[in-house]
Order: structure tokens, then sequence, then C-alpha cells
């Protein structure tokens, strides 16, 4: 990371907001912003500088306050919709922004479907599906898991608040439900195709996989990671949701819930990263199990790619840059 001095502040005439995916290098900008994540950071010399994720509805962008401070830091929360002064800078094949002004946006002024990826309709319309598709299910004793899923009024409006992630795919506020609503869809589709698939497992998989994001997660204002995330992350907390909800299917019912139907639930929470190195505390070990990983991996890995197209749209050549952490660069096409 660069160490040079703070830029001289640079006002943009006040014109129409550029999206993130529209922002160019060596572009001077005064605009709104979503301000999600918020760091104060010692650069390699000591000196703080401030970091600050900022959003709209097509993307993010990393802004860098060098030489800031504590009252820099507390000028904002997580969530707000900030003002921001500076200048667009390309540091690693990655379009940064180098602040020289930060300061908390009256809201009421605030258009909030520049910033809102799925307005509230559409937010809606995925949990009525999710509801659809979780009440599927024909075996009575994950019919009624689903339904005190469902009944946990608390636990449904996280879920559609919540993103997938922070960074990587699907992170804006809803983006958890469309990611499972999507691996739902999927899920239905391939079912079929293999008849030793138990489609009511799947389905249940698919519901259960993520659900300890919404605890693993803040949603409420920014994106960031709770203690309880950190501490223990989302599988151990889907671990203890699920857990909870099959003992309110007992409690309900009167019956006890069937011993291997709950391990098989629990087993593709517990594995649906695929891999040790993913953090998956054990492999896929049933058929239901691989096709979760293999789905969830599928819709992480298209979102998270098309999420980079369009992060890099306003690069006026047919590739990305390079990115270090997928080992590659992909090729978008050149317009003709």
């Amino acid at each position: 990371m660069p160490s040079s001095p703070p830029l001289p502040a640079v006002v943009a005439p006040r014109s129409r907001r550029k999206c993130v995916t529209e922002l160019t290098p060596q572009a001077a900008i005064d605009q709104i912003f979503l301000a999600t994540r918020k760091q104060l950071r010692p650069n390699r010399h000591g000196q703080l500088y401030l970091q600050i994720e900022l959003a709209d509805r097509s993307g993010t962008i990393t802004g860098r306050m060098w030489n800031a401070s504590d009252e820099h830091f507390e000028a904002f929360e997580e969530g707000d919709y900030v003002r921001v002064v500076g200048t667009t800078q390309l540091y690693s094949g990655a379009l940064q922004i180098i602040v020289t002004i930060v300061e908390r946006a009256d809201p009421t002024s605030i258009d909030e479907n520049a910033f809102r990826v799925l307005t509230d309709d559409a937010v809606s319309r995925l949990k009525r599906e999710f509801e659809q598709m979780a009440l599927s299910v024909e075996r009575p004793c994950l019919k009624m898991l689903s339904e005190e899923l469902l009944a946990d009024t608390e636990l449904m409006a996280a879920l559609a608040r919540c993103p997938a992630g922070v960074k990587q795919h699907h992170a804006y506020a809803g983006g958890l439900l469309e990611h499972v609503v999507m691996l739902l869809r999927l899920a239905d589709r391939i079912a079929p195709l293999y008849p030793d698939l138990d489609r009511d497992l799947l389905i249940i998989g698919v519901v259960m996989h993520d659900i300890g994001k919404t605890v693993e997660l803040e949603n409420e204002k920014g994106f960031s990671y709770t203690d309880a995330g950190q501490l223990l992350g989302h599988v151990l907390l889907g671990l203890e949701i699920v857990e909870e909800k099959i003992h309110a299917v007992e409690l309900r019912s009167g019956d006890p819930f069937d011993g291997e139907l709950a391990n098989r639930i629990k087993h593709m929470v517990a594995s649906h990263h695929g891999e040790y190195a993913f953090g998956a505390p054990k492999l896929p070990m049933t058929l239901e199990a691989l096709a979760l990983h293999y789905l969830d991996a599928l819709d992480a890995r298209m979102a998270g790619t098309l999420q980079l197209f369009q992060a890099e749209a306003s690069i006026d050549d047919g590739w990305t840059q390079y990115h270090a952490n997928l080992g590659r660069k992909f090729f978008r096409g050149r317009e003709s």
C-alpha cells in the first residue's frame, strides 16, 4: 500500500452522481456513498489511516484517508450515508478513492434506490418464494422443521436484511436471501435428474446451510462480523440454530426427531464448504451434501465473478484486471 502524503481536496462539480462501476482512474469525486465498513489502521510507518468500504447499488469501492484521526473515524457510523471528496486511483489493479473529506450526509435527502441492489418489492418476492420452497417438502417432520424456521420472525427478518458475505458475493442487503433462493431453484431443477437424491433433504439443506450468517454478520447497520461470528463462524452458529429448531419440532409433535435424519441435515450444514481448507469441519459424505456443496460453490462463484465484471465495467478493455485471490483474469468480451 502506498504511503504518499494526503492529496489536496478536489471538489467535483455538482452533477449526476456516478455509480461505483462508472468511476474511472484519476477522477475527482464529490458525492454520496453508503459506508458499509470502516477501520482505523496504522501504515508501515505507524501513521493512522482511515479505510472505508463505500457502496451503491452497482458495487463497492475502498476509500482511504491518510493521516486520519479518531475524530475522522468517529464522524460517521457504519451504515451511514456519507459525502466523500477525493480522487480515484488505480492501486494493484483495483480502483480506490484517496479521500480528503468524509462526512455524514443527511439521510432524508437521499434516494435510497441508488444504493440498494434489491428493492423492498424484490425482497418481498424472494421471501414468498423462499417460504413456498421451504414448505414444498413432503416428509411431515421436515415440513414442521421448515414451519418452525418460518415462524421465527426475528430470524426471518435478519435473513431478509443480511448479506451473504461482506465482500466476495451477494455483499448487499438481502443478498443472503437471494443466494438461498437461487440455490432452492437449482436444487428443485437438479433433483429430478438424479433419482437417488432425496429432494426433501436437499431442500432443507439449502434452507439451513447458511442460516448461521444471520448471527455471524451484523446486518442492522453496515456489514461486518459480530463477536459471535468471529469467534464461532456461521457453520457452528448454523448448527446451533438447526438443533434449536429440531428441539422445537420435538416439543410440538411430542415425538423424538429421527436421529439419522437430524445427522444428515447437520452434516449438510457442516460440510457445505466442501473442503477443510475452505472452513468445512467435515467433507461431504452424502449425495445431498455433495450436491449442496457444488450448487453453493456454483452460485457463489458465478455471483462473485459477475460482481467483479460490474466493478470493472468502466475499464475500457475486454479483460478484467488480474485477481491474485482467484489466480486469473477474466475475459468479458469486447463490444462490437
